[in-house]
């Protein structure tokens, strides 16, 4: 093995061990089920999975996805797996960001992985249970790389930025570069954020010229959850009320601005590692911005690259800070009411993961800036130090006229400054970005952690066999079932049953009651409560009543609903019934299914053929012949 391929190897392992620090909880068996993290055994090809259902299309196509793989593979096996991937994904992608980018060596891209990984962004969106979020995170780095790739083959040559561009990625071609962008957007779009994240990053690198084909193949790799949106509920206004519920948080000692600057600043106070509320947070992000803003001028240095990101990251920062004042408050419930599809803007702080190319680059030039400040320092203090003249003195013999002076000696100190390295720098900054947010490791402090299904859901699953919507009591979105922890858990009703699950989509969140787009889950609520006839759940398109027991929440006075159902199945955790003879309502038409079904394949095959183009692409081995050629170009 080349001492290249050595180096990319020890990266990768690298990014494979922090990978395991974080999650490593969830290697055992069981599901992982935290607050929006729900996987089940195995999920259904519903209305719903498609997008085309009575709810929001949040989960496009993350949630068929899921439903058509699960019945081959355990689908915690499959959510586990993709975090996995995606983790050391966004390790490894700006570890190479940093190597084309600014030529850095392995120590400084191993800071570029550490921070890429070990950051309050990582921390808090795996405690919110947005694991299908990293994914779009993960695809960051190599979205910029592809793009650039596909900007430097469509230029001219005529600048010397083109040049140089070149020399980063050897002579790359367009396919390479359009397969690596093709599998970076389809992989970022498991889900809407993700793919919106993607779209910046590789729309404002790909440059003029293959910026409308690049903006083509985004919409492209966004059909699942474009059609969901035109076919089903996408298209109706959210509930302005969720744009002050989900803006970004102050964290203690830093304010909005400060919190986002550190990769922080998520709307919910709970899920937060216990470190970002002390000190620690205020420590960690002085030293996260301290790394950061010593590579700021080598990143700029690099050209039109570098300063498109830097531009980025800064606008992803300060946009959620607006956001978060009174007048942004205002001009984001303006867009959710007046602008189709605008909820996904309204939890403003997932876009802070758009800075996080950017800090990457600089944390791995950082190391090279505080190498050469060091090399100088020592070099100015073996020239200032005793023994050492820096003048002649009395007694020095002349020189010649014409001739320079003799050189001064060579002393220890300045051999050492000569061979002075970043693997110290990079070992000191990889410590200063871990330790002040240590309850990272090991799923979050343990708040990540299998968590095992009663036997009484498959139970369910089997008795449900006929057509109907689902209720599910007690009524909201939310439970606390004795095996799954103290946080608050989406219902797993709607991934783990074969027919829809009726959901109102309404949160309390900070003290806002966010509504959702469920109309007629609502209608079907609020009659349970009132304990109404089951003939007017039939006739609002009910089918089966499934009760959860050993989560707390308002049964109203459904007794007197069910006591006119039949009853199905019962033990101690669940209870379900059967409605008779309920109209179906808001089932998608045959022609729907078959849109997001094509919509969906067309995801999936853009996914696996831009994966094996990208690997097989010849681009990828004269990158690497690039990368052997300027390795001893680089700092160790």
């Amino acid at each position: 093995m080349t001492s290249s391929g050595r180096a990319r190897a020890l990266v990768a392992g690298y990014c494979a061990l922090l990978t395991t620090l974080i999650v490593g909880p969830l290697a055992g068996s069981g599901y992982l089920l935290l607050r929006d993290a729900v996987s089940t055994p195995r999920s259904f090809l519903t209305d719903s999975a498609l997008g085309v259902g009575a709810a929001a299309p949040r989960a496009v196509p993350q949630d068929a996805l899921l439903a058509v793989l699960s019945p081959v593979i355990d689908g915690g096996i499959l959510v586990k797996a993709i975090l996995i991937v995606a983790l050391w994904s966004a390790g490894y992608g700006a570890a190479v960001l940093a190597r084309r980018f600014v030529s850095a060596s392995t120590g400084a891209q191993l800071v570029a992985a550490t921070l890429a990984l070990w950051n309050p962004y990582v921390a808090e969106r795996l405690l919110q249970g947005h694991w299908s979020l990293l994914a779009g995170y993960a695809a960051l780095p190599w979205t910029a790389l592809a793009a650039a790739r596909i900007r430097t083959a469509t230029s001219r040559r005529e600048s010397g930025e083109g040049a140089a561009t070149e020399r980063r990625f050897g002579s790359a071609g367009s396919f390479g570069g359009w397969a690596a962008l093709t599998a970076s957007f389809a992989a970022a779009g498991l889900t809407p954020t993700g793919s919106l994240l993607a779209a910046v990053i590789g729309l404002a690198l790909v440059g003029r010229r293959a910026f409308v084909p690049a903006v083509a193949l985004w919409i492209v790799t966004c059909a699942p959850w474009l059609t969901a949106t035109a076919l089903g509920s996408g298209a109706e206004p959210s509930d302005p009320a969720g744009v002050s519920a989900f803006a970004a948080r102050a964290e203690p000692w830093l304010g909005t601005l400060g919190s986002l600057a550190g990769l922080g600043g998520i709307w919910n106070g709970e899920a937060v590692p216990a470190s970002r509320t002390t000190p620690l947070a205020l420590i960690g992000t002085l030293i996260l911005l301290g790394i950061v803003a010593c590579g700021v001028r080598a990143v700029w240095a690099i050209g039109r690259d570098g300063r498109a990101l830097l531009v980025i990251a800064a606008i992803a920062i300060v946009l959620p800070a607006l956001g978060a004042t009174s007048g942004g408050l205002a001009a984001g419930e303006w867009l959710v009411v007046h602008v189709p599809g605008a909820g996904l803007l309204r939890d403003t702080q997932k876009y802070v993961a758009l800075a996080m190319p950017a800090y990457a680059l600089c944390a791995a030039a950082a190391c090279r800036t505080v190498t050469g400040a060091a090399r100088r320092m020592l070099a100015h203090d073996a020239h200032a130090s005793p023994g050492t003249p820096t003048s002649p003195g009395p007694h020095s013999p002349p020189h010649a006229a014409g001739q320079p002076p003799a050189e001064a000696p060579v002393t220890t100190v300045n051999r050492a400054a000569g061979q002075i390295g970043s693997r110290p720098a990079a070992i000191l900054f990889i410590f200063l970005l871990t330790l002040p947010l240590a309850d990272l490791a090991w799923g979050v402090g343990g708040a990540m952690r299998p968590v095992h299904y009663p036997a009484g859901w498959q139970q369910v699953v089997d008795h449900i066999d006929a057509p109907g919507d689902v209720a599910v009591l007690p009524a909201g979105m939310f439970r606390r079932f004795p095996y799954s922890g103290t946080a608050p858990v989406l219902d797993p009703a709607p991934r783990i049953l074969p027919n829809d699950v009726l959901q109102t989509g309404e949160l309390r969140v900070r003290g806002y009651a966010v509504t959702g787009e469920g109309n007629r889950a609502r209608t079907v609520e609020r009659a349970l409560l009132e304990g109404a006839p089951s003939t007017e759940l039939a006739a609002l398109g009910v089918g089966w009543v499934l009760i959860e027991r050993t989560t707390p929440g308002p049964l109203g006075a459904s007794e007197k609903t069910l006591a006119t159902a039949e009853l199905k199945y019962q033990d101690e955790d669940l209870t379900l019934y059967r409605v008779d003879s309920p109209t179906l309502l808001d089932t998608a038409t045959p022609a729907q299914r078959r849109i997001s079904t094509a919509a969906h394949l067309l995801w999936a095959a853009l996914l696996l053929t831009g994966l094996i183009a990208a690997a097989l692409s010849p681009d990828r081995t004269r990158g690497r012949r690039a990368d052997r050629e300027t390795a001893g170009r680089r700092i160790d």
